[in-house]
């Protein structure tokens, strides 16, 4: 289910995956099925991990990237989850060809 919040974001970010909705800056990015598709990897991501332990996960990696790095954004950008999102999102068929916990493999790179 996709709902829209503008008020919602920080800053640059306009979408954003809570299972099992997706929330969007605006309106129009419903249309962006690049976007769309980022935000439904993290959906999968979410189910594989039985939702709170994703959110445990998600957290924790940030902040060891974010003293790793000292930068936030930085310590995003590298998170697991989102290099996984990040790489496949244009790739419209990814998710019917995903194996399960494929955002393993990005841990250590």
């Amino acid at each position: 289910m996709i709902l829209v919040f503008r008020h919602f974001f920080y800053k640059n970010y306009v979408g954003l995956s809570l299972w099992p909705f997706i929330f969007l800056k605006n309106r129009s990015l419903k249309n962006d099925g690049v976007l769309i598709n980022h935000e439904k990897i993290h959906l999968r991501q979410q189910q594989e991990l039985l939702i709170i332990p994703f959110y445990i996960l998600y957290l924790l990696e940030w902040c060891v990237r974010t003293i790793l790095y000292l930068d936030s954004y930085k310590a995003y950008q590298n998170l697991s989850f989102e290099r996984e999102a990040y790489l496949h999102e244009k790739n419209l068929d990814y998710l019917s060809n995903r194996k399960s916990f494929s955002f393993i493999k990005y841990l250590c790179r």
